[in-house]
């Protein structure tokens, strides 16, 4: 007995909707900047912060890493480049904006009456370079 008769005459099986693989190069991207978020984040634990996130989407954006030591706390986006000064240059203004948007949201959802100091940081890392922290690179 075909057991397909017994179906309401509308409603078929749906396929199987496989997510379609990232291209190799995606995945590596992808693999650089989780090794240069972990350089980073390593290089704040040795100056004396406490990592509270990584990677923390909100619908505004997305903050790299948070970390605090005592009342600071502070929002840092990582970049990966060939050097560091194309890393430099690749912080733009609408990335700025996003990360700035993002770390409201951040505040909205974590509300700590402790924090008294807010700064943005960039952390640049380039292959066979030592990560370059570069404190308040930005103003919102």
């Amino acid at each position: 007995m075909d057991p397909s008769r017994f179906r309401s005459p509308g409603l078929r099986p749906k396929p199987d909707k496989a997510k379609a693989e990232p291209s190799p190069e995606r995945q590596a991207a992808f693999r650089t900047g989780l090794s240069a978020e972990s350089r980073a984040a390593a290089l704040l634990v040795a100056k004396g912060f406490r990592i509270v996130a990584r990677r923390w989407r909100s619908p505004v954006g997305e903050i790299d890493i948070v970390a605090r030591r005592r009342a600071l706390l502070v929002f840092v986006e990582v970049k990966a480049r060939n050097d560091l000064d194309q890393a430099a240059e690749s912080v733009t203004p609408r990335q700025r904006a996003r990360i700035a948007a993002a770390a409201e949201a951040w505040l909205a959802t974590y509300p700590d009456p402790s924090i008294t100091d807010i700064r943005f940081d960039a952390m640049l890392v380039a292959p066979g370079k030592f990560p370059r922290h570069i404190q308040g690179a930005f103003e919102t």
